[in-house]
């Protein structure tokens, strides 16, 4: 069975501690800001469910852009080292992290 995005990007934390994914999505037609740092995801715009078993990001979701930050991140003043990645854009990073 093959990862879902969200799993995926979760892992790519994983190896890259260093990074704090923001990833901006359409859930269900309502806009969402998600943060991944260290495999563990997190809305910053609703309720992030309690149970580790419900998906921040489920498979319907839209992804719409990737922003790639260092870590801490400062909500204030990120620190980007990539903003705006597309889906595709993001894959290949992906694909060399090995997830």
């Amino acid at each position: 069975m093959s990862q879902s995005a969200g799993q995926r990007l979760e892992q790519y934390t994983i190896k890259h501690p260093q990074e704090v994914l923001i990833v901006t999505v359409e859930i269900e037609g309502e806009p969402d800001q998600i943060a991944i740092f260290k495999g563990f995801s997190s809305s910053l715009m609703r309720p992030t469910a309690a149970d580790p078993d419900v998906p921040v990001l489920p498979e319907t979701a839209v992804i719409l852009t990737i922003d790639r930050v260092a870590s801490p991140y400062n909500p204030q003043a990120p620190h980007y080292l990539q903003q705006g990645l597309t889906w595709q854009e993001m894959e290949p990073l992906l694909v060399s992290a090995g997830v």
